[in-house]
């Protein structure tokens, strides 16, 4: 069974970005919940400064999973990537993901890695940083299979990185590892940009789509721009894919209209109950 979710950043650092909620985890769940997601999936600025309490509370409130909770804070905020020439960067970029690890993982939830998994800059080759990635990966695997989830890595698009910008690129990367519980974030704004068929690269990809961002092609809420989403859904069920639809959205023209939008065009695609504009949800 398919399921929704929406975002909630809790990084000021990364205001403006695409994400629905801003204004804490009380009022993110509680609108998240009126409209009937699913479950949230939550951008911490740390693991530490994540209160996982209050967090479990407002869940079990609210009749909220965790999708996933995401790492990319690491590089806003502190600038850690796990291919970045410094031996000892690259080991407090582990560190930082290792903690999210944890936190997500008391609530059998995954993290993700994004814009942690950095490039390739000048005097770094692609060899090199895909090397860095790997070993990344090798270690930060098991500490995710040890809570029962996989670990998420997100292939972005060239825009922001230029290691990994699709999902078959993704699929390579993880080919040979020893740790067979890494899977990809299939986000659709980036595939949009990067795959010559969404539905195509998600059905190539198969099992190892572990989660997807739900997003249109302007990274608006789905609905909102010219992403045929038809086609998506018939991939992600013909490959058998249970997990979240996840909106990573730009909250516009607000944060209500864009999970509302989302909401809506989730039901229309997935669970067939469209519901006429401005309807209360009901849970």
């Amino acid at each position: 069974m398919i399921r929704s979710a929406v975002t909630i950043s809790l990084v000021p650092e990364a205001h403006g970005g695409p994400f629905v909620y801003w204004d804490g985890l009380e009022a993110g769940c509680a609108q998240a919940a009126a409209l009937g997601f699913d479950a949230v999936e939550v951008f911490p600025r740390s693991a530490q400064e994540l209160d996982a309490r209050r967090l479990h509370q407002l869940l079990a409130q609210h009749r909220l999973k965790l999708a996933a909770v995401g790492t990319g804070a690491g590089w806003v905020v502190h600038k850690l990537r796990v291919t970045y020439p410094d031996a000892m960067i690259r080991a407090r970029a582990r560190d930082f993901i290792a903690a999210i690890i944890d936190v997500a993982g008391r609530f059998r939830a995954p993290a993700i890695i994004g814009s942690m998994q950095g490039r390739c800059d000048e005097g770094v080759s692609r060899e090199e940083a895909t090397g860095w990635l790997r070993e990344a990966l090798e270690e930060l695997g098991p500490r995710a299979q040890a809570h029962g989830v996989p670990l998420l890595l997100e292939p972005l698009n060239r825009y922001e990185s230029n290691l990994l910008n699709t999902l078959a690129e993704g699929a390579a990367l993880l080919e040979p590892l020893q740790t067979r519980n890494v899977r990809l974030l299939c986000d659709l704004f980036h595939m949009n940009i990067e795959e010559v068929n969404l539905a195509e690269a998600l059905r190539a990809a198969g099992p190892l789509v572990g989660h997807v961002h739900f997003a249109d092609n302007n990274r608006r809420a789905i609905g909102l721009g010219h992403t045929d989403v038809a086609p998506v859904i018939s991939a992600l069920r013909d490959i058998g894919y249970k997990g979240y639809l996840s909106a990573e959205v730009l909250p516009l023209p607000d944060s209500d209209a864009a999970a509302r939008q989302t909401i809506q065009s989730f039901r229309r695609w997935v669970s067939g109950k469209a519901e006429p504009k401005g309807a209360p949800a009901k849970r």
